[in-house]
């Protein structure tokens, strides 16, 4: 084991839990042994078929992407139900592209993904789109001991043409809000929920915070009027006060999620250079999604729990 692993034996997990390209190809070769595992996934129990009424044996159709019960014929599609259906694109290629994405540490381009594939930019694009669609934070929620912050992403309006200039004004009057609120784990960050907002007024951002913090809970912010009714709303509330340099005051900050604008803000301007407001909310996902898997073990690491967000039967 090397000096860096046995300083940081939890880094020496993470590089061992990750699926190399070699590991991918022998699992996945083409579209049969993807089919094959997705059909596993999906019925790991096997398929009841209703004509039988039992569990019976479905043996793959050479014609299509199916499976038969090999008494009445009844079939199963694996891939309906799924980002995969109505998809002509090859099976093997969609979980290549869940590959790409799951073995960087902040994301893949769609540009980058047309030049993998082979594929054009519109169907890269798609693909990618669709795979962060299984990466949504759908009734997460966090609590115990929980750091809440927002912040604004999007250009300044110097920079802007004219007639994309919804306003004037400076600092973050044209930038879009995001909440973000990241839960303190017993060996330091724990999971993150993040959401974009309408606006950075308190009746916008405040809803979010109540919906996804759990009750009883202590909650850090700065010093922004935004979370003033925190302790109103039956939270255990501190708060550091940023405009007189208090950054820290005993247990109470925000550098945790401070910390998680940071990685988002340099991934999306070094990966992706621009996310248009539509699709803000499904990059955030993502990048939350790898932020709360970051410790994450087993054979394939990052590649199972993108796998894992497939739909089961």
């Amino acid at each position: 084991m090397s000096k860096i692993d046995r300083n940081n034996p939890k880094r020496s997990r993470a590089s061992e839990s990750r699926c190399s390209l070699m590991e991918f190809e022998r699992e996945f070769p083409d579209d049969a042994a993807c089919l094959d595992w997705l059909f596993r996934y999906r019925y790991p129990d096997g398929v009841v078929c209703p004509t039988e009424d039992r569990v019976t044996k479905h043996h793959r159709e050479k014609a299509r992407p199916s499976y038969c019960c090999q008494f009445c014929g009844h079939r199963v599609h694996p891939m309906v139900g799924t980002i995969f259906e109505d998809s002509a694109t090859s099976l093997k290629l969609w979980f290549y592209a869940m590959y790409l994405m799951a073995s960087t540490r902040c994301g893949i381009s769609a540009k980058q993904m047309e030049r993998e594939l082979g594929v054009t930019y519109k169907t890269a694009w798609r693909m990618a789109n669709r795979i962060r669609s299984l990466l949504t934070q759908d009734g997460a929620m966090v609590g115990g001991t929980v750091e809440v912050d927002e912040s604004y992403f999007g250009g300044k309006d110097k920079w802007k043409h004219e007639w994309k200039r919804p306003h004037k004004g400076t600092g973050p009057v044209t930038k879009t809000p995001v909440i973000g609120m990241v839960q303190r784990g017993p060996s330091g960050a724990g999971k993150v929920v993040v959401q974009v907002a309408e606006s950075a007024k308190k009746h916008h951002l405040l809803p979010h915070a109540k919906e996804r913090i759990l009750p009883a809970s202590t909650v850090f912010s700065d010093e922004s009027y935004v979370y003033r009714d925190l302790d109103s709303l039956g939270y255990t509330h501190g708060r550091v006060n940023h405009a007189q340099g208090v950054y820290v005051s005993g247990s109470v900050h925000t550098n945790t999620i401070e910390g998680f604008w940071a990685t988002v803000k340099r991934g999306l301007g070094g990966v992706y250079h621009n996310v248009s407001t539509k699709h803000l909310q499904s990059y955030l996902d993502e990048y939350a999604f790898r932020y709360n898997n970051r410790d994450i073990t087993g054979r394939r690491g990052m590649f199972d729990a993108f796998l894992s967000r497939i739909p089961g039967a």
